[in-house]
């Protein structure tokens, strides 16, 4: 599971006006054409590892676990989700976009591991429901006229918790709380795209009314991006960690 700071990356308050709906949705078509992107190529690479398994060979050790390549590709997109949270400041516009573009390349390689423990038609079906309860979720966040930051502060309560959880399960090593907190993780991030969803709408909202630069709103479309991005690829691997069908 990948963990985000919202308020890092956006920041305070942005104000919402009503007379910049054209901005606002130009502004959230560029964010889901990002998220787009980004799952697209998480899913080739994901699926280009999967066909060429002698690929995957140079990431495991002759004796079964990971070597060093492999460690580094797991571990490589916190580290860039990290650099491009907090580095949105002093990252360029371009800078911030091919950094987005490797994460999901990189993460597509790290998730080829998991595919391949489960078969192609768990991973489809997991997959379908993630998107249809992510598409779901959006179009509420979007519609809805009732503020949902107290209740996306709870849901970030919520990741904290999943997080401390799985660290005391990884030493437990407990199938049922392996359990519970997939299906934790479900709700938490399922209405967490509510909330990414309505704050980004606010911040499309609030960009002509700000003033704001052409490479300021192509960051801020990339880091909204990199959050449903987030969100949905959550999603679905806690629904494929709950319904996912194992390989003989």
């Amino acid at each position: 599971m990948e963990n985000y700071n919202q308020n890092q990356i956006f920041g305070a308050n942005v104000v919402e006006n009503t007379g910049t709906h054209a901005v606002s949705k130009s502004f959230m078509s560029n964010v889901f054409l990002w998220m787009f992107i980004g799952l697209g190529l998480s899913a080739a690479f994901a699926f280009l590892f999967v066909l060429n398994l002698d690929w995957m060979m140079y990431m495991v050790k002759p004796e079964g676990g990971l070597n060093i390549l492999g460690w580094v590709v797991m571990l490589a997109p916190l580290g860039f989700v990290m650099l491009m949270s907090f580095g949105f400041a002093r990252l360029s516009a371009t800078a911030l976009s091919v950094l987005f573009l490797l994460y999901s390349a990189i993460n597509g390689i790290s998730f080829s591991f998991i595919l391949l423990a489960y078969t192609a038609s768990s991973v489809l079906g997991c997959f379908l429901s993630a998107a249809a309860m992510f598409g779901v979720m959006a179009v509420m966040g979007y519609t809805t006229n009732k503020d949902l930051t107290g209740f996306g502060r709870i849901m970030m309560m919520g990741v904290i918790g999943i997080v401390i959880a799985m660290l005391i399960n990884f030493f437990m090593n407990s199938d049922t709380m392996d359990y519970v907190i997939s299906i934790i993780g479900v709700m938490v991030f399922t209405g967490l795209t509510a909330y990414d969803v309505q704050k980004l709408k606010r911040i499309g909202a609030g960009i002509e009314y700000e003033g704001t630069g052409a490479a300021q709103v192509k960051k801020l479309a990339i880091l909204g991006a990199l959050s449903l991005y987030l969100d949905f690829i959550n999603i679905f691997l806690f629904l494929l960690r709950l319904f996912g069908g194992k390989r003989d």
